[in-house]
């Protein structure tokens, strides 16, 4: 398992060997800098474990999230995938008006960011999924594959390195929500690729690769 600080010298070097069309949204100033502080330090999973309880109410204990969509799956999920999101609600460069009361609240500091991302990607996968209707899974792996593995992963692993996230065994309605909010532009933060490859999907093809990742297995970060 990688540590946030090794990460934190892979993502320098990735920075400056990945092309412009496949940053992310451009952040504020300073933004970048702070997300190298915090991946330069490293989690404590005890710390996180404790700290995460303030989180449970809503991501439950098992950080299994909800399959009416309205919260992800966080189980094994990259600790750099977690710190960054964070950091971008936080800053309004996400959109996400629920979460954002909680992490700008002054008790909230970055050192329990921190743990609590190395806690959530040391937790192994419980709970069930809200997988999606498999009506159309062979045209959701065509799309997958074509358009989206070169990133998240042909197992929908995702990239640590590069922020992208593990959308693997994600439920549904969850993923339609979030690459509905990408193509429209409603998410805030969205990768400026991503946002070019869903723009021309129809809604079937929305529903078709979103219910194919649900489907996956989990990854393992």
């Amino acid at each position: 398992m990688k540590t946030l600080s090794t990460l934190l010298i892979a993502v320098t070097l990735a920075a400056l060997l990945t092309p412009v069309a496949q940053a992310q949204t451009p952040a504020a100033p300073g933004a970048d800098a702070q997300l190298s502080t915090l991946l330069a330090k490293p989690g404590d999973v005890d710390r996180g474990k404790a700290a995460f309880v303030t989180c449970e109410g809503c991501h439950r204990k098992n950080a299994s999230g909800r399959s009416d969509g309205s919260i992800p799956r966080l189980t094994g999920q990259h600790a750099s995938v977690v710190v960054k999101q964070v950091l971008d609600i936080r800053a309004g460069r996400r959109s996400n008006p629920s979460m954002q009361p909680f992490v700008v609240d002054p008790s909230f500091t970055m050192t329990q960011l921190v743990d609590i991302a190395a806690y959530l990607q040391a937790l192994p996968f419980e709970g069930s999924i809200g997988k999606g209707p498999g009506t159309d899974l062979a045209r959701g792996k065509q799309l997958y594959e074509r358009d989206c593995a070169a990133c998240h992963g042909a197992s929908g692993q995702g990239d640590a390195v590069k922020f992208y996230p593990m959308v693997s065994a994600q439920h549904y309605r969850y993923l339609l929500r979030e690459v509905i909010a990408i193509r429209d532009g409603s998410r805030g933060n969205s990768n400026a690729e991503m946002v070019k490859v869903v723009k021309p999907y129809t809604p079937a093809e929305i529903e078709a690769v979103s219910d194919y990742m649900s489907q996956m297995a989990p990854s393992k970060p």
